[in-house]
């Protein structure tokens, strides 16, 4: 007997959160961690105005995972 099993983002209670922060790629600042994504755009907007030179940046992702059992056969 085999178990099938698919790998899911764990939302199940308890689960850790999404966590996300964004990196300037012209210097390795990072913004603070976060759980909305929209907050790293914000830091990397304002780290631009004070930096006009520095246009990329990179998005640091964090999603807890967990496998479900599906099907026996």
């Amino acid at each position: 007997m085999v178990t099938a099993y698919s790998l899911l983002p764990d939302e199940f209670p308890g689960a850790e959160p999404v966590r996300c922060f964004m990196e300037c790629r012209s210097c390795g600042v990072c913004g603070s961690v976060g759980e909305d994504g929209l907050d790293g755009a914000e830091w990397a907007a304002s780290h631009l105005e004070r930096h006009p030179d520095h246009l990329a940046y990179r998005e640091h992702t964090t999603r807890p995972y967990r496998f479900q059992p599906g099907e026996t056969s």
